[in-house]
């Protein structure tokens, strides 16, 4: 590796109170307390700063960024019906995207190799610019992905969101840009409803969002099939500058949320994959903590993950083989999309 991989993370994502919810502040103790457990796997920690408003609102409306500012210091409450906030709210949120984006400016400042993963709490992948959704207040990874692009110079950086539920927030943010390849792997049909095959992006972004859906009950094969004959070529055409992974970790076999069956050995294997095309293309790579509500599955998979993308040999079982209407189905997943996205992408043809 190039330089010491980094974990960005800070104290107020325990202070992100949502009472009796899935998305908890157990879950950062949980992830904490595994990692401890493996010795840290050789990351470096440092505490995020809080993302300044500059940042946060090339992304955000600066009357949005208020009003969440005014729920949270008026002690909290709903803001939909998934979305619970208490008066540290707004801090934590600001150190999720700030942590996102310190995560960012290591991985560009490191070069060639560089990885960091942000574990924060709120996730951030629901946010659309100006509303709070599915858990999440501020849509973390596009704030970094925005910074990447605006402030550091970047002119090509990838989104892969592997979480179980569609990104809507990071689809329709870049939903016009080219710059970003935002490439979405999730069960569907789930909430929140969006992420169909025919959703390709608008205007000049069209081509540059990429859904691929996958049905219930899918696990480790259909999603690093996915990761290995859609989302590889795809990085290899578009040449990025910096990959991003919106890291949900709810398609464990073990979450109550959804109905898919990844497992560990499914995680590291899709972030070695990722990993590898990065070293080839020679630039850095990042996580964002994003989904994962069983609390061992979701300690489990960040740690996975985390050695690696940090070139650590991943402490999982080998995969179970699996039979040939198994792997049919998961080819045809592939096949699927790679034709329809062969207008945009010829290399997949």
């Amino acid at each position: 590796m190039a330089s010491e991989p980094v974990f960005v993370e800070h104290p107020s994502s325990l202070d992100h109170d949502t009472g009796r919810h899935p998305e908890r502040a157990a879950r950062i103790v949980a992830i904490d307390d595994e990692l401890q457990r493996r010795g840290w796997l050789g990351y470096r920690r440092i505490e995020s700063p809080q993302v300044s408003r500059q940042t946060l609102e090339a992304v955000h409306p600066a009357d949005y960024v208020a009003g969440v500012e005014r729920a949270a210091a008026a002690g909290g409450g709903a803001l939909d019906p998934d979305t619970v906030i208490s008066e540290g709210s707004f801090l934590a949120a600001l150190h999720a995207a700030g942590g996102a984006v310190a995560m960012v400016e290591s991985l560009v400042q490191g070069g060639a190799g560089a990885r960091g993963f942000s574990s924060h709490r709120p996730p951030g992948h629901h946010a659309l610019a100006a509303r709070a959704m599915g858990f999440c207040l501020f849509n973390n990874v596009a704030v970094a992905a925005r910074h990447a692009l605006d402030r550091l110079e970047l002119s090509r950086v990838i989104v892969l969101d592997w979480d179980v539920h569609h990104g809507n927030g990071t689809n329709d943010i870049f939903s016009a840009e080219p710059r970003v390849l935002f490439v979405s792997i999730h069960q569907w049909p789930l909430y929140p409803g969006t992420g169909a095959p025919t959703d390709v992006g608008t205007g000049a972004g069209s081509g540059y969002t990429v859904n691929l859906p996958v049905p219930p009950g899918s696990g480790d094969l259909e999603f690093t099939a996915l990761v290995d004959g859609v989302f590889v070529p795809l990085a290899r055409s578009y040449a990025p500058e910096l990959v991003l992974v919106s890291a949900g970790f709810d398609a464990h076999v073990d979450d109550p949320l959804a109905g898919c069956n990844v497992t560990e050995a499914g995680y590291a294997t899709m972030a070695t994959a990722v990993s590898e095309i990065c070293d080839e293309l020679g630039i850095g790579l990042g996580c964002v903590l994003e989904g994962g509500y069983d609390l061992g599955a979701l300690a489990r998979s960040v740690a996975v993950t985390m050695e690696a993308i940090a070139g650590v040999p991943a402490s999982v079982p080998v995969p179970a083989s699996v039979s040939p209407e198994r792997a049919g189905s998961a080819d045809r997943l592939v096949a699927q999309a790679r034709d329809r996205l062969a207008a945009f992408w010829p290399a997949l043809v």
